[in-house]
């Protein structure tokens, strides 16, 4: 397990997600490359599986213009604890310091992802993530959109 590169894929992980906030046009190529073939996700909501096809780059673009609305300014890695699986897996538990501004105040959300990397073809790649309760802690600071009835 290469610790430099492992940081060096979050480094651009992070600069791609940036740039997107701040307007540029996000590297979806790039974006989608970070995940294998197949990518799992969870949460205390959910469990989702799928293809890393048309329908993951839909959902990135998607997640990035919601990023955007809700007054996301930035995410930066602050933190990261790494675990060697085996020769060709790892854990690393990426923790994040989110930015928003909202109704001319600044928030700051601290929280952490949990990914699971494959190694193969001497390539990082996400085939799997676990998070928090994202939606519960932007509610709690205000940063959800208005459900409508």
């Amino acid at each position: 397990m290469d610790k430099q590169k492992i940081k060096a894929f979050f480094a651009a992980y992070e600069q791609r997600f940036n740039d997107s906030l701040a307007g540029k046009p996000i590297d979806v190529e790039s974006q989608v490359a970070a995940f294998a073939d197949y990518i799992v996700g969870t949460n205390p909501n959910s469990t989702m599986g799928g293809k890393n096809d048309d329908t993951y780059k839909d959902f990135i673009l998607k997640n990035q213009d919601f990023y955007r609305n809700i007054g996301t300014k930035y995410m930066k890695v602050i933190d990261m604890e790494l675990i060697e699986l085996d020769d060709l897996h790892a854990a690393a538990k990426v923790y994040w310091d989110s930015g928003y501004e909202k109704d001319d105040k600044e928030i700051s959300i601290r929280f952490y992802v949990i990914y699971l990397l494959s190694f193969a073809k001497n390539m990082i790649r996400i085939f799997a993530f676990i998070t928090g309760d994202e939606e519960k802690v932007l509610k709690d600071h205000g940063l959800m959109p208005e459900e409508k009835s």
